[in-house]
């Protein structure tokens, strides 16, 4: 977002401290300033990083736009971050300030006087030059594009590098730059206190991720509550003091008609004690609001947390489907619906004839795929189980979000065909675990070494094989290599490979500047299907790994779409596409990871996946 100023505030002066417009400046900053704090009060962590990401260009574009270095000043202004406080003199319009350069020798431009008298300027900008507003006398920001510095007085002050108009002072501006943004970062601080702070710069003990439960609280889940008030007590402290202890939690009940209120702590204790006050209660006709349950908790959850949805219901509220996905993506928060009986609890509510109950069987299904569309779209998992299988099954799949796992490989399949998976293994993963998710859904199971493992037989791979209700976990052992899964099931399934691993990337769809700098700018929308896009991807664990392919998957399909591949450097890659695929789509990720443990260097194949659907 600092970087996106140029792109987005090119042409507006303030947002740089151009045109001498310094007081303004100071007022985007000491606004931006309260906007930061004020959003670090409601934890949202991600709006106040996005704020402060903006004030800082133009808090460090005064020290290198106005002449605060070339008046000698060692330390930074401190009322740039204060409320209309005094900044300094500013020359007013008609006080020249500047001569022409010697030639491309700009060391003793700024007037005698500007200096002496401790004046404040900055350089005027310009891009065109018959839209040059810079008034007679005055100094001009300088260098390319800056279509003001051919006008005289000609030349510029500024310090944006070594080899701008004043860059014998880049050094000095930058120090004082990098000053004057610690002492912001302390102003915030000492508003917000340790933990915000640090949370807000993604440094926080733990995980900087919510930790949200829905729960259905009408009659039917009576008997589930007390179920429910096990389970999510043994996922807090099962989180507790570890690197994956979430920075919040949440609490959405839901019922029908009505749903929350929104419960937010950051006490683990405090937070059971709201869990432990929940009661079953009225809830008239079968369909509750869940997905409104959901939305509500989508909306207040920071980025990349975890949602665990209870309910034994169908959704009365499915119009907010693309709502809730459009959320999910925003947010890249994983979902997981825990799912007590909808199918045999529908069953019980109607009477025992043929036709109402093939309805029900039917309506089962619908209700079903909506959660799983909704689970595969966050990455998350949609698991029916009997009401005492809760606990157990919510046990596994907690393993699956650990901040240390990756995904490996995750398809969906509405009709179920046969078809065969690959995914490559690399010697930084443990943990290696498959989870199959449907009813009636045969595999084989084919290690590197050719040897296959299937529901009779599970081989010398496969160290447990565990089904709870729809959900089929395999935990293996991880030999290095490609892996082939086959799957034969005539019913929908969704199947997903994770491991826990350091290799891992973070991905944004960015755009090309169209104007006069050049660069690419964070795509804040979905991508155009069907044209050309690029997408940024960032390696974690860089400094062993190379990227060598980057493909767009269908989720629910086999089309793909390959991209260009250019390394931009620091584990930073720009991925081009001549298009993007009109339906749910996955990122997948391939390159060749290098172990430099042994004597002799290896190198191996690694795969990685988006969690998060896109579209």
């Amino acid at each position: 977002m600092n970087a996106a100023v140029d792109l987005r505030r090119l042409f507006e002066a303030r947002y740089h401290c151009d045109d001498e417009l310094l007081r303004e400046g100071q007022r985007l900053i000491t606004e931006g300033l309260s906007a930061v704090k004020a959003a670090n009060r409601k934890q949202s962590f991600l709006s106040a990083r996005l704020t402060l990401g903006g004030i800082l260009h133009t808090l460090q574009d005064f020290y290198s736009h106005s002449n605060w270095a070339e008046l000698r000043n060692k330390f930074p202004n401190i009322n740039m971050i204060r409320r209309n406080a005094n900044i300094g003199n500013i020359a007013d319009r008609t006080t020249a300030t500047c001569r022409s350069c010697n030639g491309d020798d700009c060391r003793n431009n700024i007037l005698e006087n500007v200096i002496s008298r401790n004046i404040l300027t900055s350089g005027y900008f310009v891009v065109r030059p018959m839209s040059s507003n810079k008034p007679k006398g005055k100094c001009s920001h300088g260098g390319f594009p800056d279509a003001t510095s051919s006008v005289e007085p000609k030349g510029g002050i500024n310090k944006d590098s070594y080899s701008s108009s004043h860059g014998y002072l880049h050094r000095e501006a930058a120090e004082l730059a990098i000053a004057a943004t610690s002492q912001i970062l302390e102003d915030i601080r000492g508003a917000s206190g340790d933990r915000e702070f640090l949370q807000l710069m993604g440094l926080s003990k733990g995980s900087s991720k919510a930790l949200c439960f829905v729960v259905d609280t009408t009659g039917s889940m009576g008997d589930d509550i007390a179920a429910v008030q096990t389970v999510t007590s043994n996922i807090i402290d099962s989180k507790v003091g570890t690197e994956d202890e979430p920075s919040l939690y949440i609490l959405v009940p839901f019922n029908d008609p009505d749903f929350g209120p929104l419960i937010k702590t950051t006490d683990a204790e405090v937070f059971k004690g709201h869990i432990n006050s929940l009661t079953a209660y009225e809830g008239g006709d079968l369909p509750e609001m869940s997905l409104s349950g959901l939305q509500l908790a989508l909306t207040g959850s920071p980025p990349n947390s975890e949602i665990f949805l209870f309910t034994d219901a169908p959704a009365k509220d499915k119009y907010l489907k693309n709502t809730v996905i459009a959320l999910i993506e925003q947010t890249k928060t994983v979902v997981n619906f825990m799912i007590t009986g909808i199918l045999s609890s529908r069953r019980r509510r109607q009477a025992n004839e043929n036709q109402q109950q093939q309805q029900t069987q039917r309506m089962a299904r619908s209700d079903s795929q909506l959660y799983r569309d909704l689970s595969q779209a966050s990455g998350g998992q949609a698991i029916e189980v009997s009401k005492n299988q809760l606990l157990q099954a919510t046990s596994i799949i907690t393993e699956s979000t650990s901040s240390s796992l990756v995904t490996l490989l995750q398809v969906n399949r509405n009709m179920g065909r046969p078809e065969n998976y690959t995914f490559s293994v690399d010697d930084t993963l443990t943990n290696l675990i498959i989870y199959i998710t449907g009813s009636s859904v045969d595999f084989t199971l084919v290690n590197p070494s050719g040897e296959l493992h299937n529901g009779a037989s599970t081989g010398p791979s496969i160290i447990t094989a565990e089904l709870v209700g729809n959900l089929l976990t395999l935990r293996l052992r991880a030999q290095v290599g490609l892996w082939e899964l086959r799957i034969i099931s005539t019913n929908p399934y969704t199947m997903k490979v994770v491991g826990q691993s350091p290799i891992d990337f973070i991905l944004r769809f960015m755009v090309q500047s169209q104007g006069p700098v050049d660069g690419y700018d964070l795509l804040e929308n979905r991508p155009t299907a069907g044209s050309n896009t690029s997408l940024e991807v960032t390696l974690l664990e860089a400094d062993s790994t190379t990227v060598t392919e980057v493909t767009l998957v269908e989720s629910s399909g086999s089309g793909q779409v390959n991209g260009l591949v250019e390394a931009q450097g620091g584990g930073q890659y720009l991925v081009h596409f001549d298009k993007i695929p009109s339906v749910e789509f996955v990122v997948l990720v391939k390159g060749q990871s290098t172990n430099s443990t042994t004597s002799r260097a290896s190198s191996v194949t690694f795969q990685r996946q988006s969690t998060t659907s896109l579209r």
